[in-house]
């Protein structure tokens, strides 16, 4: 239920009447009474229905203290660290087939003493995989085509990203956008972003992609002749056919690879903020979560849209293993 200072049980709870036609049967792992205090607040406020706790099968892991709406703190940080721990031993042990993650806060995890990046490392680390990859995939509203766009490097700063790239990391990653494309697409086309402005025009702007990438490029192109690979191109113009698809609902590219956190982040939020849906990757289960953090800011005022959690919900079960 990701941390109970957020949206996180708000949008849960206006998500799950919109499936209501879908074979889906979801456990819910937080707080009991939270889910309880929730829906009897913000059902009022609310513009559009909310699913009663009481009909739903909840793994009840109670809050030790109350924690107010939109305060991320050590204890609301604790309590959602155990809720994920909890749920993700769940999926683990065969019981469920794919988790959903409601977003967290960072600092809060921090504050408690759980010191990661963000949940998709602690998946990792309790799954005992070297590291999971991150993948954002939308729907066009307008037709079949899906926008997926994998992130080689994720949460660094960004003085940290040119030392974190390297031919071994982009391949591998490589890998993984294929083998998801492939999915849906035999003979997927995927596009590379450079990772300096103009993709470094030949040396003059950054020597990363002349040094090693397009000579990595060119080296997977050769062993992928399935596979339709361009790039690397600038990043400012690399998502332009992600706009013209998604507005059209067909004929766009199958992935991108974006090569830091923000220059696969903004295109993807710019076209489909309420639809993209963060998918993990590498893991033995399928995980998803929305496309947004905690929305302190709005928290327990029944403002929040549930459009993105409806969608990792409906992605879960349409990419979950058979």
């Amino acid at each position: 239920m990701g941390d109970p200072a957020g949206i996180g049980a708000e949008v849960t709870l206006k998500a799950l009447p919109r499936l209501h036609h879908l074979n889906l049967h979801p456990v819910l792992v937080g707080c009991r009474r939270h889910l309880k205090e929730c829906f009897l607040r913000l059902s009022p406020l609310s513009t559009e229905p909310l699913i009663d706790p009481e009909t739903l099968e909840i793994i009840d892991l109670p809050l030790q203290e109350t924690v107010p709406a939109g305060e991320g703190t050590a204890i609301s940080g604790q309590a959602s660290f155990r809720w994920l721990t909890v749920a993700t031993e769940r999926v683990l042990s065969g019981d469920c087939q794919a988790l959903v993650t409601a977003p967290i806060a960072k600092h809060a995890w921090h504050a408690a003493g759980h010191r990661y990046p963000g949940q998709t490392e602690r998946l990792a680390e309790m799954c005992g995989v070297a590291e999971a990859s991150m993948l954002f995939t939308a729907r066009s509203p307008h037709g079949p085509w899906r926008l997926n766009t994998l992130l080689a490097t994720t949460h660094l700063p960004l003085a940290q990203v040119p030392g974190a790239l390297n031919p071994g990391r982009v391949t591998a990653k490589l890998e993984v956008l294929r083998q998801f494309c492939q999915r849906f697409n035999p003979t997927p086309q995927l596009l590379v972003a450079g990772l300096n402005p103009h993709a470094g025009e030949a040396g003059a702007l950054g020597d990363e992609e002349v040094s090693w990438l397009i000579p990595l490029l060119e080296r997977w192109r050769s062993q992928h002749p399935e596979v339709d690979l361009i790039g690397p191109l600038p990043p400012d113009t690399c998502w332009l056919s992600a706009a013209e698809a998604w507005h059209r609902g067909s004929g766009g590219p199958d992935g991108y690879l974006a090569l830091y956190h923000d220059q696969g982040l903004i295109p993807v939020k710019l076209l489909a903020f309420d639809a993209a849906v963060n998918t993990s990757l590498g893991l033995p289960f399928l995980r998803t979560s929305p496309d947004h953090g905690t929305g302190f800011s709005i928290a327990g005022q029944g403002l929040a849209r549930p459009e993105s959690m409806q969608a990792a919900l409906e992605t879960a079960l349409e990419l979950r293993p058979a």
